[in-house]
């Protein structure tokens, strides 16, 4: 279908979803067949978007968001699953083991390729007859206009004009649709970034993700297929910078260091990448005909891996409000619609950014005091089941309002 006869006189589509990132294609999936229009506008190539060197840890939830999407089949055919998840601090010897039987689930959590989670999920709308792809395309102009809003879309050397009756932001921390709208946040950058990279190693089994603490911060290893982990490494700025530029032998001493060789030989795979951290949340995420999602609407700290898997719960959320509000006859770009989003997830979306913090700021610190409450903790995490089980529910993204998707399966 061509973008002319996917328009029509008033409205060129229902909604236009500015960013074909994971989260901005999990929304546009969640509402194939759903009888609304939605433009995508992605300023790279589906090529170049999914080509980005990242793993992400997927929760128990996200599974069954994108299994009531459709797309989960092919998926996890080549995803990892993880059976077991392991909790310890520095150099104290009690270990908190999480595991599937304390859930009643066969795993704990996944593990996707940015390349392979984007990849399904462009696979999944190619033939998606009510989502129409704009890319690579800039937008440039954003204009309220009545009962819609006109957006002009570079394309090349074309400029093509389209009318939305709602926009919807997922593009980014560093969002301009929300910089567009006046939307303020609030939040603070940490003192620490993140080294990220990818490693292979010689043991057996490779079903287990690791939380390491340490006293300069957190590290997460995530286990890939093909006896591959995704490794996250926090430390003050100074600290992840000398850790980036280390050649690779004395940064896999270092690595081994901190994991006590709980992996065997290890080699580097790929590249090291450097990034800083930040806890942000929008004062709002709507506004008349406009809402934000993902990374655009709130960022925490990757502890406990629950960046993008909040942003896929937002996606779920809204294409269940829209769809309700178009079922019920609603304009679904009205504020009274919208609010129903806003309510749902930023409420949500607090609880998690305060957990994380949390853990951060307590398990970063040598402060005596601070490691005497948090050893303690990990004893009463270890040995008081309620307590542990909630942890494991609010990790495994089974705590809160799960969207109409995760249960239809």
């Amino acid at each position: 279908m061509t973008f002319k006869e996917f328009c029509d006189r008033e409205f060129d589509a229902d909604l236009a979803v500015v960013g074909g990132g994971i989260v901005g294609a999990t929304l546009a999936a969640a509402l194939k067949g759903s009888g609304l229009r939605v433009v995508i506008i992605e300023a790279q190539s589906p090529a170049q978007a999914k080509a980005r060197q990242r793993a992400y840890a997927l929760s128990l939830l996200s599974g069954r968001i994108f299994e009531g999407i459709g797309v989960w089949g092919q998926m996890l055919p080549q995803i990892a699953q993880f059976k077991q998840i392991s909790l310890s601090d520095a150099d104290y010897p009690e270990i908190v083991h999480f595991r599937p039987e304390e859930l009643a689930t066969g795993a704990l959590g996944y593990v996707g390729e940015h390349s392979v989670v984007l990849g399904k999920l462009q696979g999944f709308l190619a033939g998606a007859e009510n989502v129409q792809w704009l890319c690579p395309g800039q937008l440039v102009e954003v204009e309220e206009s009545g009962e819609g809003i006109n957006l002009t879309v570079e394309l090349g050397e074309e400029r093509r004009r389209l009318r939305t009756r709602l926009v919807v932001g997922a593009d980014g921390a560093r969002s301009p649709l929300r910089s567009w709208a006046g939307i303020k946040t609030k939040g603070w950058k940490y003192w620490q970034s993140c080294v990220t990279f990818t490693i292979r190693h010689d043991q057996p089994e490779n079903e287990t993700a690791y939380e390491r603490f340490w006293y300069s911060g957190p590290m997460g290893i995530l286990p890939l297929p093909g006896n591959r982990c995704q490794v996250v490494w926090t430390a003050p700025h100074g600290e992840a910078k000398a850790l980036q530029g280390l050649d690779t032998g004395e940064f896999l001493e270092r690595f081994r260091e901190r994991t006590a060789g709980v992996l065997g030989t290890v080699e580097l795979v790929g590249d090291r990448f450097l990034f800083p951290v930040q806890l942000m949340q929008c004062d709002r995420y709507i506004q008349n005909r406009f809402a934000l999602i993902g990374d655009a609407a709130h960022c925490c700290h990757p502890v406990g891996g629950q960046g993008l898997n909040l942003g896929i719960r937002d996606a779920a959320a809204l294409a269940q409000v829209l769809q309700e509000a178009q079922a019920q006859g609603e304009d679904i770009g009205s504020i009274a619609v919208l609010q129903r989003y806003e309510q749902w997830r930023r409420r949500e979306n607090w609880v998690i950014l305060g957990f994380t913090d949390f853990l951060d700021r307590m398990f970063s610190t040598p402060w005596w005091p601070v490691v005497t409450v948090r050893r303690w903790g990990i004893l009463l995490l270890k040995h008081i089941r309620p307590l542990k089980l909630f942890a494991l529910q609010l990790m495994t993204g089974l705590k809160g309002r799960a969207p109409q998707l995760a249960r239809s399966n």
